[in-house]
């Protein structure tokens, strides 16, 4: 299923083409268009009503037109370690999530950190990574692009609130990483059309080379994104530096093995002239052996790529555990000494369920369970 088709379309996902199409239809002027999503981006202005440079009947279109408040805040949980997740409710019903990281400065308070906004695309997933809760209850439906940018909009309320914004940054953030519920590549079309307005003159002005796209490794879409003209950064899940052990964890590498998915990787590389980023979370007695770490160095050291190396993180339900801070460091040493840029992070946000869709799965059989024993409760109210 992909993104619903709404009785409204979602004004976020308008470019300045498409909306300008819709005003001049509407026997409007096209420049009307530029002045709506200054508002939007600019002013950080969402309701019509407030947009006063515009006639009476135009917003009246608009509020008649446009779906103007696509994502619901439901609640937000912040770590000890400052870290916050945002569970946002959709117009459907369904659930995602939108984390903010927070990297405090020396000398500043949290509220002056930097800030990595980490974006879903999709509801659930598809591809079954054996450790991930995003796709225990399976896949729903791919995001549009309005409910993409939605999601980025919502942390902006949020920080302005918090901080006002410098003129100069009309976002209230520093970095968006795409590695949220879903696979990314696998939304390709409503991604690039959301990083596309975040990223234009008229929207957030937000640099391409401050996003970083994550993948399972799709290894057509990797190369397709080689191809576009804007170059995000791009990440690879890795998780396993062999088929061997990465097909036990990670069902995509069936159709992509590392024969095929490398070279995409290469060529995304070489296009670009960046250097991508290797996932690799660390499960005890999978993929944490001397092995595999002496396969990620010399992977990583042909790629010229960065390795990160995530200790799990805890998901309920699941069997999988991190290993000791002892075997941490040593798989992290051996990578190092095989010749690649390593950085071993200590996990952000695990007393806030803060690993994709843990807090969405929770909300949702939370309110199964409500809704059973509402149920429960009639039917017993009637039998009495």
């Amino acid at each position: 299923m992909t993104a619903p088709t709404s009785a409204k379309p979602i004004l976020f996902g308008e470019t300045l083409t498409s909306l300008s199409e819709r005003l001049v239809a509407q026997g409007e002027p096209a420049f009307r268009a530029k002045q709506i999503l200054e508002w939007i981006y600019k002013k950080r202005v969402f309701d019509p009503a407030a947009m006063t440079n515009l006639s009476a009947s135009l917003r009246t279109w608009m509020t008649e037109t446009f779906d103007l408040a696509p994502t619901k805040h439901i609640l937000t949980k912040t770590s000890s370690d400052v870290t916050d997740k945002l569970l946002l409710e959709l117009r459907d019903g369904a659930l995602i999530e939108t984390v903010v990281i927070r990297a405090p400065m020396e000398g500043v308070g949290a509220e002056r950190s930097r800030k990595t906004i980490c974006i879903s695309t999709q509801v659930g997933c598809a591809y079954g990574c054996r450790f991930c809760a995003s796709g225990l209850a399976g896949w729903k439906r791919d995001l549009s692009a309005g409910e993409i940018v939605a999601q980025l909009l919502e942390v902006c309320k949020q920080e302005d609130a918090r901080t006002p914004r410098a003129h100069a940054e009309l976002a209230s953030f520093d970095n968006i990483v795409v590695m949220g519920m879903g696979e990314p590549l696998a939304n390709y079309d409503n991604l690039l059309r959301a990083l596309s307005i975040l990223n234009a003159e008229w929207g957030l002005r937000f640099g391409a080379r401050r996003v970083t796209i994550s993948t399972s490794g799709l290894a057509p879409q990797i190369m397709q994104l080689a191809a576009e003209p804007l170059g995000f950064r791009l990440a690879i899940s890795l998780h396993g530096a062999t088929d061997e052990v990465r097909s036990q964890i990670m069902p995509v590498n069936r159709k992509y093995p590392l024969a095929e998915l490398l070279p995409a990787v290469r060529q995304f590389s070489e296009k670009h002239g960046r250097m991508v980023t290797l996932e690799f979370i660390l499960i005890a007695e999978v993929n944490d052996s001397p092995a595999q770490a002496h396969a990620l160095a010399k992977i990583a050291h042909e790629l010229h790529a960065h390795v990160n190396l995530i200790p799990y993180n805890t998901v309920e339900g699941l069997p999988w555990k991190r290993p000791s801070l002892e075997r941490q460091d040593a798989f992290a040493e051996i990578v190092r000494r095989g010749g690649a840029s390593a950085t071993l992070r200590r996990e952000k946000g695990h007393d806030i369920a803060a690993a994709c869709g843990q807090l969405r799965l929770q909300t949702e059989e939370a309110r199964a369970t409500a809704k059973a024993k509402q149920i429960s409760e009639s039917v017993t109210h009637t039998a009495g």
